[in-house]
């Protein structure tokens, strides 16, 4: 079990230095296409080449002629056992401190999960508090109908909560602190989230996270997800029309009056 552990972090390392060479490559590219390179390489955590292994070996083959093995190989191998044979006590010990082992490692990795759950946990049960004070907003937001938004008292940034139902967050009186255009752009960036699914790809990395915690890897990779999301949301807002400076105006302003405080 430990071995087959072993085996699948060196290839999920690996799976991940590929990929980090990867987006060097395209890093001219699109911010998306980089995300997309990234998310695979941590679905590789939750994907162990041994199981596509098993899955391939469910594929049904031809049966090998039987191997015939000459008799004084057999002799051989024979006379070879006693020496190769340990002593049973030595055997029963080593076997021993292999289950010691096993269950001191993974009693730190089940402590360490609770905490990285707990902590998703909290943060979750916070912004859901959020979500149930909100009031719906105002048809003087440019938000599509498609979309659910609402209006906290809390002072925090705009954002989109849940995965399957998302609602865009936006604080109180943030349409009289923006201009129109800088708040157009604002929201055009949080419902590209929405469009994107991103809530629902950043749960399935938080998940990666909660079981590999002991991988300075899974965090960095977590790092690299959200910096090329924001991205790509960015290039979006200015595909769509959006002034770079009025952008960036809004940017500066929402961390200005929310995210800083």
């Amino acid at each position: 079990m430990i071995s087959e552990l072993v085996d699948h972090l060196w290839q999920s390392t690996l799976f991940v230095g590929a990929a980090w060479l990867l987006t060097l490559a395209l890093r001219r590219n699109r911010a998306q296409v980089r995300y997309w390179v990234w998310f695979i390489a941590s679905i590789k955590f939750l994907a162990p080449l041994a199981l596509l292994v098993a899955v391939g070996e469910l594929v049904p083959k031809q049966a090998a002629a039987p191997v015939v093995r000459a008799q004084w190989v057999i002799a051989a191998e024979q006379i070879g056992e006693p020496l190769a044979t340990l002593p049973v006590a030595v055997v029963r010990e080593q076997r021993a401190n292999r289950d010691y082992l096993a269950a001191g490692a993974l009693g730190v990795w089940a402590c360490g999960f609770a905490a990285v759950s707990i902590f998703w946990l909290v943060r979750w049960r916070r912004v859901a508090a959020l979500r149930r004070s909100a009031v719906p907003a105002s048809m003087e937001f440019p938000v599509p109908a498609m979309f659910a938004s609402g209006v906290v008292g809390s002072v925090v940034e705009p954002g989109v909560f849940g995965i399957f139902r998302p609602v865009l967050l936006l604080p109180h009186g943030i349409g009289e602190r923006l201009t129109p255009a800088q708040l157009e752009a604002i929201l055009a960036h949080e419902l590209c989230h929405v469009r994107r699914r991103d809530n629902l790809t950043a749960a399935i990395h938080m998940a990666v996270q909660a079981i590999f915690w002991f991988h300075p890897l899974v965090w960095w990779v977590g790092a690299r997800l959200i910096d090329e999301r924001e991205r790509a949301c960015d290039e979006e807002v200015l595909r769509l029309g959006s002034k770079p400076q009025v952008y960036a105006e809004g940017i500066l302003n929402v961390c200005r009056l929310y995210v800083e405080s």
